[in-house]
């Protein structure tokens, strides 16, 4: 019976909300009806006249009290709003009426759907969420030493937060110390030096971690059991103590690829010992999988420091064998450093054949691969492309695809262009990026605007092309044509990476709700009311009570215009103006 009875409940329920979202007008016709019929009863035109009457017997202080307080009411809601909207980056009532009226008027609720679906649509939107806003190391960050600090010995500004170097040290945590550093005593110190906040104290621990290694311990070890014949064993270089220095001492490229150079043989060695011993238990797996970070981490410091010196060839031969070396490890992103090369060298073909590897929908995008496709296919037709041919002729199939691919760049990141576009100036790239964020378009925009000039009519194109994107995607911070609809958590993450002198890009901004709009304009619109109101407060007493009398009064079909002037006339004492025959009519 129970189970009978609450099926009949729920039955019930959805015919009322079927009723009510279908036949709402039915609905209101038949109440409208209702009150007609019932006028007489409720005496409804009676209520009314009392109504106006007792509101034409109120003074022009009462109208100052009520504007006033309307006014601060909505200025108080308008704040709210605002403050609401800034936090959240949504309107307050707009959430409420969603969330609590949508389900009363029939909409479609969300946490009564199929729990199997919520719950695995909630873990993908949870998974999308952190792999959209998480920070990712930037395959292009410079030299601290030879290149952030002389920015800052030039410019006196710190090019780097607090924020972004803090993630740089836990990234150099993870990749170049293990558990069993405590071992050898270089490490051990490089352990600590990696946790130091103050740069000289790492630089000090660096120095310390190879005087140790100079030292040359001897461990005497008999090299036949029961002899007299002794060997000295000497400890291996510190790698890493190495490129601690020529990350943050050396003051020149020059200078950081020859300890990079010192670095590349010690680790070279401690990976060959590792790697004969990896099997031998989970101490040596680990210590291998740090001297193989190590090692890679060197080699494409060293690749980068040769395409800074001008060897580019030399950088683009190192990057490829280090792909080969080491296919399995892409956190580097290596081939983005590969590709930038490659155009300097106007390696188109290579640079193509590079992203057909890379550009693959299995695979994360970044700007680098998204902007150089569409610089690809700009080339093929930017040195022809005229905006004015192009809207009497219509676009051709190369000039569509160049667009398109734009469109799909501007989509992904859309802050690119306006730094491409010189619209916006540029600043020094921090360590750590943010896809699809101001962060990643600065390091991008950084190395590869001198490829997009070369391109000739390619800027040209991007410049007439690309704020198409924005009509084709109403609102880039909801929707998504190409890809998952832009995170708003880019703006925070950005703001924590860039520096306070750079002006962080929100762009595309979201247009201000409806809400907050309405009530700006109520706030505005009482406001004056009330200023009128204290000013003037006979001549809008008047205009008030014929208001009220044209809205409220049961005799409302028999009055005409010239008897509310006439009203407002005699309370004034204006002297009464000729009437003209449309009055008198």
């Amino acid at each position: 019976m129970a189970e009978a009875g609450t099926g009949f409940l729920e039955q019930l329920k959805s015919c009322i909300v079927w009723s009510w979202t279908y036949l709402w007008t039915v609905w209101f016709f038949i109440v409208l009806f209702l009150v007609y019929i019932l006028r007489v009863p409720l005496k409804i035109n009676d209520n009314l006249s009392t109504v106006s009457m007792f509101l034409n017997t109120l003074t022009p202080k009462f109208y100052v009290a009520l504007t006033g307080t309307s006014s601060l009411i909505s200025g108080l809601i308008l704040i709210f709003e605002w403050w609401y909207f800034r936090k959240y980056g949504t309107s307050f009532i707009e959430q409420v009426s969603v969330s609590h009226l949508r389900p009363l008027l029939g909409g479609v609720d969300n946490s009564s759907s199929n729990n199997s679906n919520s719950s695995n649509g909630d873990s993908d939107s949870n998974r999308q969420s952190v792999s959209e806003c998480k920070v990712w190391r930037n395959p292009l960050n410079l030299f601290r030493g030879a290149e952030y600090n002389r920015y800052t010995w030039v410019t006196g500004r710190e090019p780097l937060t607090y924020y972004d170097m803090n993630l740089s040290a836990q990234d150099h945590q993870t990749f170049f110390t293990c558990d069993s550093d405590h071992l050898r005593p270089a490490d051990a110190i490089m352990q600590k030096a990696w946790r130091e906040r103050n740069p000289q104290a790492r630089i000090s621990a660096a120095h310390e971690a190879l005087e140790i290694n100079e030292i040359r311990s001897r461990v005497e070890v008999p090299l036949i059991a029961s002899s007299t014949i002794w060997e000295i064993k000497l400890l291996p270089k510190c790698a890493t103590a190495y490129i601690l220095l020529a990350e943050e001492e050396a003051t020149t490229i020059a200078e950081a690829e020859k300890l990079f150079k010192q670095a590349l043989k010690a680790g070279d060695g401690c990976y060959r010992r590792s790697q004969q011993l990896q099997h031998h238990g989970s101490q040596y797996e680990a210590q291998h999988r740090r001297d193989t970070n190590v090692l890679v981490y060197i080699k494409r410091r060293l690749a980068m420091c040769a395409r800074r010196l001008g060897r580019t060839r030399e950088a683009v031969k190192m990057m490829r064998d280090l792909m080969k070396e080491f296919p399995l490890l892409s956190m580097f992103n290596i081939h983005e450093n590969l590709l930038e090369a490659l155009l300097e060298l106007q390696a188109y073909a290579d640079v193509q054949a590079v992203l057909a590897k890379y550009d693959d929908i299995s695979l994360p995008k970044s700007a680098t691969i998204c902007y150089t496709a569409a610089l690809l296919k700009a080339r093929a037709v930017s040195d022809k492309f005229s905006p004015e041919a192009a809207s009497r002729r219509g676009l051709s199939t190369a000039e569509m695809n160049a667009v398109e691919a734009i469109h799909r760049a501007v989509e992904f990141n859309p802050h690119v262009p306006k730094y491409l576009l010189e619209m916006k100036s540029l600043i020094l790239p921090p360590e750590h990026i943010l896809k699809r964020g101001d962060s990643e378009a600065i390091a991008y925009a950084f190395f590869h605007l001198a490829h997009w000039k070369r391109v000739e009519g390619a800027l040209n194109l991007l410049h007439c092309t690309w704020e198409g994107t924005f009509r084709m995607i109403p609102y880039p911070l909801e929707k998504g044509h190409l890809f998952y609809p832009y995170p708003i958590c880019t703006e925070t993450a950005d703001r924590e990476l860039l520096p306070s002198f750079h002006e962080v890009s929100v762009y595309p901004k979201k247009e201000l709700p409806f809400f907050i709009l309405f009530t700006a304009g109520l706030c505005s619109f009482t406001a004056m009311l009330a200023l009128l109101t204290h000013q003037f407060p006979e001549l809008m007493g008047v205009f008030a009570k014929a208001m009220i009398d044209i809205f409220c009064s049961a005799e409302l079909r028999d009055w005409n215009c010239e008897s509310i002037f006439m009203r407002v006339e005699d309370e004034l004492e204006i002297p009464p103006a000729p009437q003209s025959q449309h009055f008198q009519n």
